[in-house]
């Protein structure tokens, strides 16, 4: 059954994003344009009105006592956010600070149907303890159990405490009171306002797809209008091509004071998704390769591929977050084979939602990347020494 709600829902958003992206034509699309734009502007509305109720404290939120560092996107999927939250948590944690990585889990196993029915009938405050996916010395969970960004977290910082809960709040308390921790990285946190108190707001912008077509969802991608940039302390422009000075003067309309950082995806190694050994980047060069992947922007990944020097011969593209089948496997590799590609090549994010396949007639590894910083390092490392209290 859930299986089947997830295949239905990847459709639905499949068929949303088209519409968005002008990909669908006919009737039907034009009928969905409509009624998503209709929704997108009640959207903004109601984004509006619950800020407001943030200011005007009528809605409450909590202080903690502790850093809070909030990294997020105006924009939903495919700006780079994860390798981001992974630098600021390796580079608060080599400066002394216990860390904790918040997430919600987006796609997570939920928690069972009629305890959650239940605690909503009974208005009761869910007291089930966060998931913990590492607590700082072991991997805990699966990536189906705790998801597919929270897993990654987990899996490439071995000493930092990583907790899902769609409450964050509660899930700031369990890392506090349980481990001790005194900074609080809130991994998709910009919108999420219920905790406040010392908080450092860390905005993500893709220099290559700033804003989409400029709407609010449904409509379009955007979670709140460009101008809510203000909050921002610092902002990066990830993916940047170091030409972006449209993109700036952009970013100054709203927010002039906050340091700006551009950043893009640097490849470190390829992992083979199986067995673990590493190879160099020079792996693919000149060799005819597939691309396999289930996230927002496949592109992005794929144009990566070929800048090492790879011949793209084929590419299977699934919906975000997708959780890949054995025979989705086995029918890429074999289609891959057809073309002649002598490997298949796939993301982190993905590789930890692959399943155990018996043969496998071609290697299949992931591109491990990291954040490299190509503009505005001192920015970087001002936002570092002031969430560690040092001038």
């Amino acid at each position: 059954m859930r299986e089947t709600i997830r295949a239905w829902t990847e459709t639905v958003e499949t068929f949303v994003l088209e519409v968005i992206q002008g990909e669908r034509r006919g009737k039907l699309a034009a009928v969905s344009r409509f009624a998503l734009l209709a929704l997108s502007r009640g959207f903004q509305v109601a984004v509006e009105i619950r800020r407001r109720l943030y200011d005007w404290r009528i809605i409450r939120d909590y202080t903690l006592g502790v850093q809070v560092i909030a990294i997020g996107n105006l924009t939903v999927g495919g700006t780079g956010k994860t390798p981001v939250v992974e630098k600021f948590a390796r580079e608060l944690k080599n400066e002394g600070r216990e860390v904790a990585i918040l997430s919600r889990g987006y796609r997570s196993k939920p928690a069972p149907l009629h305890r959650r029915l239940w605690n909503k009938i009974l208005l009761r405050e869910d007291r089930t303890p966060p998931r913990v996916v590492s607590d700082g010395k072991s991997l805990l969970l699966d990536s189906e159990t705790a998801g597919d960004e929270p897993y990654m977290l987990a899996s490439n910082l071995k000493d930092v405490i990583v907790l899902v809960d769609k409450d964050r709040v509660k899930a700031g308390r369990y890392a506090i009171e349980k481990f001790g921790c005194d900074t609080l990285l809130l991994d998709d946190g910009f919108q999420y306002w219920r905790l406040a108190g010392r908080r450092r707001d860390i905005l993500l912008i893709d220099g290559q797809e700033p804003f989409g077509n400029e709407r609010l969802l449904p409509r379009g991608i955007l979670r709140e209008p460009p101008s809510h940039m203000g909050r921002a302390s610092t902002i990066f422009i990830t993916k940047s091509d170091g030409n972006s000075a449209v993109l700036r003067r952009r970013i100054a309309r709203y927010n002039s004071r906050a340091g700006i950082i551009e950043c893009v995806h640097d490849p470190l190694y390829f992992e083979d998704v199986f067995t673990g050994e590493r190879h160099k980047l020079n792996l693919i060069q000149g060799l005819k390769i597939a691309s396999f992947s289930g996230i927002a922007q496949p592109e992005s990944f794929e144009r990566s591929l070929i800048a090492l020097g790879a011949e793209l011969v084929y590419s299977k593209r699934f919906a975000d977050h997708h959780r890949f089948t054995q025979q989705e496997v086995i029918n890429a590799v074999n289609r891959s084979k057809k073309r002649q590609a002598v490997a298949i090549l796939t993301t982190q994010k993905d590789a930890v939602r692959f399943p155990k396949i018996d043969r496998r007639d071609l290697p299949i590894y992931f591109m491990r990347v990291e954040i490299k910083i190509i503009s505005g390092a001192k920015d970087f490392q001002d936002c570092v020494r002031h969430i560690c209290f040092r001038y």
